[in-house]
């Protein structure tokens, strides 16, 4: 049985609205005054108050006020005699969840009962509502948890196989087979730097690829330096957070790209500098470049190596509908340019 607090100062009202919305379902207490209404709500437990208009001292709006300042106050009727509407939007701008217009006879205790109906329905809904919202947060909060676990492992995994492959590289004493293996490695590595990223950061879902090439650009950077030339990799990169699918194969793209032109760009002893460029484009692409100011791309165009990376690029690009193409760097040099432009779906990006 919902329970209402009737505020009004007519105490024949009083009396009718009691026996009234009793006979209609309705516990029913009274307050004769404004303060005496707020002090019962601080006290008593309602599932609704009902707070007349006209009242000597404290009229209906400033105990309209007073109630919406207690906390958890519950859903508040506006009732008046007079049918001045700005009366009634100045209640609902208040916070009163309804109002209804006091007369003579039944029909008023009717309109009263409906209206008490009404909003009692919506308050439970919006509970329900509140309800649902917070058992979803806390089960985002748990599958990301999840997800964060999974990532952490994936990555550990990762790692573990990656210190498989650097010890089975020293006991090879061919140097080509164990450029292979290094290569093989920095893949890994590429891939394992996603996961990490995933874990240690508060999404799960999105990877934030300024921050992931320039720590992939470090590491490459690190690895082809020596003490007789260096490899300088600058990133200029859009704050753009990518989904994982994607952001791992841009990843591997820089990986190879980065690789062939630390390896081919420059002389053994010669320094040199590589840029990573990725840019977000009006018409729905993301563009990534790597370009170098080095030798340039063969005159034949024959491919240097195993022509694995080559063909892994291709594989990457078709798998995500992009468009590859190579040329100088627009420097004026002989540098090499090479490119993807990948397309943005719904979802793609955070």
């Amino acid at each position: 049985m919902p329970h209402i607090l009737y505020i009004d100062d007519d105490d024949g009202i009083r009396r009718l609205v009691s026996r009234a919305l009793t006979r209609k379902g309705f516990e029913v207490s009274l307050a004769a005054n404004g303060p005496e209404g707020v002090a019962m709500t601080q006290e008593g437990c309602f599932d609704l108050i009902a707070v007349d208009h006209y009242m000597p001292g404290q009229d209906g709006l400033a105990t309209l006020e007073a109630l919406r300042a207690l906390p958890d106050c519950p859903p508040i009727v506006y009732v008046t005699g007079s049918e001045e509407s700005r009366i009634a939007v100045a209640a609902l701008k208040s916070g009163a969840d309804d109002y209804v217009v006091k007369s003579v006879g039944e029909d008023f205790f009717d309109l009263l009962a409906n209206s008490f109906g009404a909003v009692l329905e919506r308050a439970e809904l919006r509970r329900e509502r509140e309800r649902a919202e917070e058992e979803l947060r806390a089960s985002n909060a748990r599958l990301e948890a999840l997800l964060k676990e999974v990532n952490h492992r994936v990555a550990n995994n990762l790692q573990m196989v990656m210190s498989f492959i650097a010890l089975q590289a020293k006991t090879l004493g061919d140097s080509a087979a164990r450029e292979t293996l290094q290569k093989t490695q920095a893949r890994i590595a590429t891939i394992a730097e996603v996961n990490r990223r995933l874990y240690t950061t508060d999404d799960v879902e999105y990877v934030a690829m300024d921050d992931y090439l320039s720590g992939l650009a470090s590491d490459l950077g690190a690895s082809w330096s020596n003490g007789s030339a260096r490899r300088d990799i600058e990133v200029a990169a859009d704050p753009v957070k990518l989904c994982t699918d994607k952001a791992v194969a841009l990843g591997m793209i820089t990986n190879e790209w980065v690789n062939n032109a630390c390896k081919y760009a420059y002389g053994d002893a010669e320094s040199g500098t590589i840029r990573i460029i990725l840019r977000q484009q009006d018409d729905g692409l993301l563009e990534l470049a790597v370009e170098d100011d080095g030798v340039g791309m063969p005159a034949n165009g024959a491919v240097k190596g195993t022509g694995l990376g080559t063909r892994l690029i291709e594989a990457l690009g078709r798998t995500h509908k992009a468009v590859l193409s190579y040329g100088a760097n627009g420097s004026g040099g002989a540098g090499t340019r090479a490119v993807i432009r990948l397309p943005l779906r719904a979802g793609d990006l955070a």
